[in-house]
């Protein structure tokens, strides 16, 4: 009876630790397609024109929504993108860098009269990069 019992209890625990598995493992998205996302990555680099502010701005914009678009697909939840990058603690090797992009994506969105320099768009579009590699789309 003993050895029944064992037996139930040792059964019981390697279920919950396959269906933990199966719960963990479904909550990321499947793999994501990296061909669209090299392909978009490389518009978004095309797209930037030396001297032309417009261009620094609307590639971050664009970059950010990239990364945001891969975010959601590898299955990080939130309702803004700041919640879904809060979500990846301990998981991206440059989230700090990917905050700055974002915060400066934020001010380009909703402040007037932006200055981003080169350098500066360069850096951002760096923590976006290392974001999108850290996820594995490009």
């Amino acid at each position: 009876m003993d050895a029944g019992i064992i037996i139930l209890f040792a059964m019981v625990i390697v279920l919950g630790a396959v269906l933990f598995g199966i719960v963990t493992f479904s909550k990321r998205g499947g793999r994501l397609d990296v061909e669209k996302y090299r392909v978009s990555w490389l518009e978004i680099e095309q797209s930037i024109v030396k001297g032309n502010e417009g261009s620094y701005h609307l590639a971050i914009l664009n970059a950010d929504k990239l990364v945001d678009q891969a975010l959601k697909e590898s299955g990080y939840v939130g309702q803004t993108m700041g919640d879904r990058i809060k979500s990846t603690r301990g998981k991206l090797s440059h989230r700090n860098d990917l905050w700055a992009a974002h915060k400066l994506r934020n001010r380009i969105a909703h402040e007037t009269g932006v200055r981003v320099s080169y350098a500066q768009m360069r850096r951002a579009l760096g923590g976006f990069k290392h974001t999108l590699k850290d996820l594995g789309a490009i």
